[in-house]
């Protein structure tokens, strides 16, 4: 009696110093890292759209019991990317065509917020030395980018992604606008790293490539754009996804379309992707559902857009 009296005592004693929260966060969240394919795969654009908010709530609420936690962390980093480009931006493009100025205000700054916490969840986890330096010299910037390992590659994709997104939405503030060759040194680098180190998602190969080609297509070659390079970026995010990503498909046709004034382009683009199933890339369902979405917007203002 005195034995089992004595090992439940330490028993009590292990319990008590561990943290009971924390533990069970850990378990949680190996199951949200394995279930994460399920949202990936969603065919219903608008039950993604209305979920996916509270999601990341509850994530959220987990990571404060546990903020060390590597996997609650990546997951927060890529869902309020993606959320941001796949849903917040999607409304501020649907209030730009509709020319409802207070709803294009509302969503241009909602966009800003949520990029916004996608880097600041990004540079947690690419450590003190970004979070301190992101904003300094851009030769500081160069160090720090090739001092980050490939472990680090995925976060230094996201921050990237969410600083040009977050300049993107404030072609106003001149001060954010002098940030774009820190986006660009930091993508040049988890480009580099691909190279000898080619991630294991296509989707993530793609990612670089379409932001590159997104920073070639901002204007037309006359006011510095470079028109060549988006299509080489955009094709080569068609590359590595074997044709399945249809959003590089149709954010190429949208924008080279239009900076090069060339409807066809942006019409043979646009109806080809509308042409291949969005279940062409099952994984990447819900991407392919917001290309479709997208298609179909740009084609419906073919002609004013061309006049």
């Amino acid at each position: 009696m005195h034995a089992r009296s004595a090992f439940a005592a330490v028993l009590v004693l292990t319990l008590s110093a561990c943290d009971i929260g924390r533990l069970t966060v850990g378990t949680t969240a190996h199951i949200l890292v394995r279930a994460q394919p399920a949202l990936n795969q969603e065919s219903d654009y608008q039950l993604a759209h209305d979920a996916i908010p509270g999601t990341l709530k509850t994530i959220e609420g987990f990571w404060v019991v546990d903020p060390d936690n590597a996997e609650l962390l990546g997951l927060l980093t890529e869902g309020y990317c993606q959320y941001g480009t796949a849903f917040v931006e999607d409304d501020w493009e649907v209030a730009k065509f509709a020319k409802k100025l207070d709803e294009i205000e509302f969503n241009n700054a909602r966009a800003t917020n949520i990029f916004t916490r996608c880097l600041n969840y990004a540079l947690r986890q690419l450590g003190e030395r970004w979070q301190t330096d992101l904003f300094g010299a851009p030769d500081g910037v160069a160090r720090l980018a090739h001092d980050t390992d490939r472990d680090k590659r995925d976060a230094l994709m996201w921050a990237a992604l969410a600083l040009g997104s977050i300049i993107n939405h404030n072609l106003n503030r001149v001060e954010l606008l002098a940030y774009q060759p820190t986006v660009k040194l930091m993508l040049e680098r988890v480009v580099e790293i691909d190279r000898s180190h080619p991630p294991s998602r296509p989707d993530y190969a793609a990612l670089p490539h379409i932001a590159f080609a997104m920073l070639y297509s901002a204007t037309g070659i006359q006011t510095g754009g470079k028109p060549a390079e988006a299509r080489a970026e955009f094709e080569t995010a068609l590359a590595k996804t074997g044709n399945r990503l249809l959003l590089a498909r149709t954010l190429m046709g949208y924008r080279l379309g239009l900076v090069n004034n060339d409807q066809k382009f942006f019409h043979d683009q646009l109806k080809q992707v509308l042409e291949t199933a969005p279940s062409v890339w099952p994984e990447q369902r819900l991407a392919n559902e917001v290309a479709h979405r997208r298609a179909r917007r740009y084609l419906s203002h073919e002609k004013e857009l061309f006049q």
